[in-house]
Parts: structure tokens; C-alpha cells; sequence
């Protein structure tokens, strides 16, 4: 079975790797369709990732022309990869075309009827609220939601989402759940580093990944600054991530609630083997966040058997057992976050128990390889759909890709 994962902004790349790994072992070729990867990405140079989207923007010079300028070149960029997919599925003939994002809907959406003349089409919903409601730029929005009706099928990773799509009529009985796994290539512990002991009156909380504004670190922030002074002296944050969002007013509120002594920013990319050594030193994984379906950080989080405090959404409160291995918070509640920060900090036996119910959880979780022949199993299924409706065009037959209408 020859699979094509799309994801061209690269936005999951950690995620596509281990899905494209797992199809692997179930007995796929894969070829991952993105765009231009950063240098230091392990993926750089793999056979199967072919850089097929925005060719010359990505590390060029125009990448420092101002936002708006870049990003309607990009978008340009954008519609001519999206033509040129059917030249290379015409060559290379996949029997699924899996989309893991549709960055630009509006656009994507005009290309897909083609696309579907020669495959399957399956999209991973990542964010039942398109973009967890924050695009890079308002174009984006438009026809998210709507885009998923062109599709066969639609992956969702948690119940929130078969329900939120359910209710916006999206979907049906096209919706189907597979669960998120681990990071394939993120270790399961640190080996050379011991863990932190929990028993340690000093506490360590760590926010890491990329930093954007969904994940509330500013909720985080004035969480500490509710904390009693003696709490305080206890605890310490660390940030630790490349910003995807303006990071000036976020130091401003620290040095607003006078809790600079408590925070470390560390604003750089985080490398997949770094991951195990900082969870290992951190007492606990803190995931402030006011939207989210399912979190690949979440999973390195319970891999590494580290205590989680976390708002009570998506995979967050469908995973976790709050007061067993996580505590769990409304999301947007500082109040309420700085409660169970205090219970953690003043609280050793529950630090603990909160680490040992995270180990447990880590035994339960389901591996790539299973993740991966799910996955392959619905593709034969809607092989076998298509193939009662009508044959797919050979390569030769297939008219050349154009927008939908003529447009």
C-alpha cells in the first residue's frame, strides 16, 4: 500500500515521523509531502520526506521581508505546490492521500475533487477548533471547518472532538478516533540523568514546547503570583520553547506580579533528545492551556512518568485521572491553577502519588505500531468504498490538477 502524509507548513512534524513509522511497520511505503524543514530537524535528508511545498522561501531572504509581504508569498507558494501534487501522484500512484493539515482551506479546498479522481482522501483533525482559534493570519480561517466535508474520512484523536464535530454536522459516520501516541522518537526515560525527587521541598515546574497563546502561559504567570510568598520561594518555572507569539508582554506581567525570581525563559527550538533530561529534572509537567485536542508534549510528559497539572480539556481530561496522576484545572482560571500549584508544592506525599499514577498510565499507552495497522485498516476500508463506486483514473486518464470550477 503506497500512502502519501501531506503536511505542508510541517506544522507536526514529530507526529507525521511516528505515524509515517508505524504505517511503515504495518507494511506501507510512506512518503511524507512538506514543505522546507530547518536544518537541525532529524528528518532533514530522509528518504521518505520529500520538501515539496514553498521551495525557495523557507531560510531565503525573503523570509525577513515584513509578516503580511511574506505570508502572501507564501500563499502564493502555497497554490502552485497544491498543482503540482497531481503530477507527482500521477507518477507515483498512492493509494491514500492523507492530509494531516489544510493550511489554507480556501485554496485547498479547490484541489481536492481532483486529488480524489486518483485516492482516497484522509484528513487528521488536530484542532477541532481550527488553529485551537488562533491563525497565523486570518486568512486561514476561512472554510476550516467546512473543508472537511471534501474528505472520506476524518482522524480525531479524542471524544471532545468527535463531539464538537458531531455537532457542527461535520463528519458523520465518517468521523473515526485513533488515539495519539507517544513521540516515536522522543526516549521513554533519561537514562544518564536520575529523576528529580519528588520528595524535594524545592519544586521544579516545566512549560515547554512551542509557545503560543493558546497554551495560557500568561494564565501560568499570574498563577504564581497568587501563590503565598513562602510557596513561592519554593517554586520555580521554566519556559522553554521557540515563541510563535510576542514574548515582550509576557515579561512585562512577570515583573507586574513580582515573580521574576521564579521564571526562566528559555526561548529556542527544543530538540526531541533534550526532551527526557528536562522532564526528568522538572517535578512537574504544567500544560496551562485554554484550547487543545490531543497533546504530543502531553504524551513525552507521561512517557517520562513526570506529575501533571493541566487544564480539563481534550486529551488532557480524557486521559488523565485528576488527584491520581494529574491535577486538573478549568482552563482560563488562574485561580483555580494557583490552588493546585499550592496542593503540589505544600504536598509531598501528593507529588508522589501523582508520579507513580503517571507511571502506571505510561504502561497503558498504546505503541506506533498498533497506532499504525488501525490506521492502515481504515484505509483498506475505504479502498474497498471507493472501489464499489467507481474505479480511480490511471495516471494517464487524469485530467491535469486545477482549481474545482474552473477558478
Amino acid at each position: 500500500m503506497k500512502v502519501a502524509l501531506i503536511d505542508p507548513s510541517w506544522f507536526t512534524g514529530p507526529y507525521d515521523t511516528a505515524l509515517a513509522t508505524g504505517l511503515a511497520e504495518a507494511g506501507a511505503e510512506v512518503r511524507l509531502y512538506a514543505g522546507n524543514v530547518d536544518a537541525d530537524d532529524p528528518m532533514r535528508g530522509h528518504p521518505t520526506l520529500i520538501e515539496h511545498f514553498y521551495t525557495g522561501l523557507t531560510g531565503s531572504p525573503l523570509a525577513r521581508l515584513p509578516k503580511p509581504i511574506f505570508r502572501g508569498l507564501k500563499g502564493l507558494s502555497h497554490i502552485g505546490g497544491m498543482a503540482r501534487l497531481a503530477a507527482a501522484f500521477g507518477r507515483w500512484r498512492p493509494d491514500i492521500i492523507h492530509f494531516q493539515w489544510a493550511p489554507l482551506p480556501v485554496v485547498d479546498r479547490r484541489f481536492l475533487p481532483a486529488l480524489r479522481r486518483l485516492a482516497p482522501l484522509v484528513l487528521t483533525v488536530h484542532d477541532s477548533t481550527p488553529f485551537n482559534g488562533n491563525p497565523s493570519a486570518r486568512l486561514q480561517a476561512i472554510g476550516a471547518l467546512t473543508i472537511m466535508n471534501e474528505f472520506d474520512a476524518l482522524i480525531v484523536h479524542t471524544d471532545q472532538a468527535m463531539r464538537r464535530l458531531g455537532a457542527a454536522g461535520i463528519g458523520g459516520d465518517r468521523l473515526v478516533r485513533v488515539p495519539h501516541g507517544p513521540l516515536h522518537d522522543v526516549p521513554a526515560r533519561a537514562d544518564d540523568v536520575e529523576d528529580r525527587d519528588l520528595a524535594d521541598p524545592s519544586v521544579e515546574f516545566l512549560l515547554f514546547g512551542k509557545l503560543k497563546h493558546y497554551k495560557g502561559i500568561d494564565v501560568m504567570i499570574r498563577a504564581l503570583a497568587m501563590l503565598t510568598p513562602e510557596q513561592r520561594a519554593r517554586a520555580h518555572v521554566r519556559v522553554i520553547g521557540k515563541p510563535y507569539m510576542e514574548v515582550v508582554p509576557l515579561l512585562e506581567l512577570v515583573r507586574a506580579g513580582g515573580v521574576e525570581r521564579c521564571f526562566t525563559f528559555d526561548l529556542r527550538f527544543v530538540e526531541d533528545d533534550e526532551i527526557p533530561r528536562l522532564l526528568a529534572q522538572a517535578s512537574a509537567a504544567v500544560f496551562p492551556y485554554r484550547e487543545i485536542d490531543a497533546s504530543g508534549v502531553l504524551m513525552a510528559a507521561i512517557m517520562a512518568g513526570r506529575p501533571i497539572i493541566a487544564s480539563a480539556i481534550g486529551n488532557f481530561a480524557e486521559m488523565l485521572r485528576d488527584g491520581e496522576d494529574a491535577l486538573l484545572v478549568p482552563p482560563d482560571d488562574a485561580a483555580a491553577l494557583a490552588q493546585a500549584l499550592g496542593r503540589f508544592i505544600d504536598d509531598a506525599a501528593l507529588r508522589e502519588r501523582l508520579g507513580a499514577g503517571t507511571q502506571a498510565l505510561r504502561v497503558a499507552m498504546p505503541s506506533w505500531a498498533e497506532i499504525g495497522r488501525t490506521t492502515r485498516s481504515l484505509y483498506e476500508s475505504l479502498i474497498v468504498d471507493a472501489a464499489r463506486r467507481a474505479p480511480f483514473r490511471s495516471s494517464a486518464e487524469a485530467a491535469p490538477l486545477r482549481p474545482a470550477n474552473g477558478e
